[in-house]
């Protein structure tokens, strides 16, 4: 039997925090080929013009919504701007993030370092689904990703204590709205990427190589770094009718643990 590839995003509204590049960028354009109606966020208008860009050459609908995640009323403003065209929230990703501070003992880091992580890691993912929920109950549910990371289910070894304590709060969010949703028909699962081409990653790869190549080793059985779309597969398959019945995990895509015993 012949299966539409696209059955399971057409008419399907999503909303993809920190989508201008990246990650995000990536499952933007790969849910809008299979018929999602995808509305991106970022702080920058130039490339979330050239997002929508690429959305729509890739035979999709997209719109570009300017804020930030860490002003609560950019993100009621993003959700409310999605439903005002659409008339409908089915399903988001809570993207948005930041590196933060690396090389740095956690006795050595500031204030400044420590929140503005916290704020947009994880409290901007707070933020996020705050506003997100009231739109997906009104629309009869729906399924919200947040991006941990794989650092959200191990220690740090290099010095980004801030990074890691938001990831690992991403996870416990997301578990605690799993359970808090789950009888309305709201599904609340977590990736953990490794370490993926992207705009976070890749300019400290081109910068480190050996470093990374140590990394690597390290944190991922493949010993290589993940290419973007490994990512946006997770996404569409939690997003999809597919994952119906997963919520609360948090799934790691990192190429295998990284635990040896060689």
């Amino acid at each position: 039997m012949m299966v539409n590839a696209m059955s399971d995003f057409n008419g399907k509204v999503v909303l993809i925090t920190g989508a201008t590049s990246g990650l995000g960028a990536t499952a933007a354009i790969q849910l809008a080929a299979k018929g999602a109606k995808v509305a991106i966020t970022g702080r920058r208008q130039e490339q979330g013009d050239a997002m929508i860009a690429q959305i729509e050459a890739a035979g999709g609908e997209g719109l570009f919504i300017r804020g930030d995640v860490t002003v609560q009323a950019d993100v009621d403003a993003m959700v409310a701007r999605t439903v005002d065209r659409w008339g409908r929230l089915d399903g988001a990703v809570n993207n948005a993030g930041v590196t933060g501070g690396v090389f740095i003992p956690v006795a050595e880091f500031t204030d400044d370092d420590w929140n503005s992580a916290i704020d947009i890691n994880l409290t901007g993912v707070f933020r996020s689904m705050r506003a997100e929920i009231p739109a997906m109950l009104a629309s009869g549910g729906g399924s919200i990703i947040n991006i941990s990371s794989a650092y959200g289910l191990n220690g740090g070894d290099i010095g980004n204590c801030a990074y890691v304590s938001s990831k690992w709060g991403v996870i416990g969010l997301t578990k605690t709205g799993a359970i808090d949703y789950a009888r309305e028909g709201i599904r609340v699962n977590a990736i953990c990427p490794g370490y993926c081409h992207s705009e976070m990653v890749d300019p400290y790869y081109e910068a480190e190589p050996a470093l990374f190549e140590k990394l690597l080793e390290r944190y991922t059985a493949t010993g290589k770094i993940g290419e973007s779309h490994v990512i946006a597969d997770a996404i569409e398959f939690l997003l999809s009718d597919k994952a119906s019945f997963v919520s609360g995990i948090a799934l790691p895509v990192q190429g295998g643990d990284h635990s040896r015993l060689y």
